[in-house]
């Protein structure tokens, strides 16, 4: 079986995770207070492609 990846539908994809992740990671260094261990968002935005950083700006961000 030879699989043939579809770059036209990956490549926008990936730049999107890779923005989401940066904007991510970038807002937890300037942010002073999270919902929990800055280190664990850090984790989970780096290991849970897509879906980490969106949780980190819906749950773990404080909202003053």
């Amino acid at each position: 079986m030879n699989f043939e990846i579809n770059w036209a539908l990956v490549a926008p994809l990936l730049v999107i995770q890779a923005i989401l992740m940066i904007i991510a990671l970038f807002d937890l260094t300037k942010t002073e207070k999270t919902n929990g261990p800055k280190w664990m968002w850090v984790l989970i935005v780096i290991f849970i492609n897509t879906l980490g950083p969106i949780l980190y700006f819906i749950i773990g961000k404080k909202h003053s």
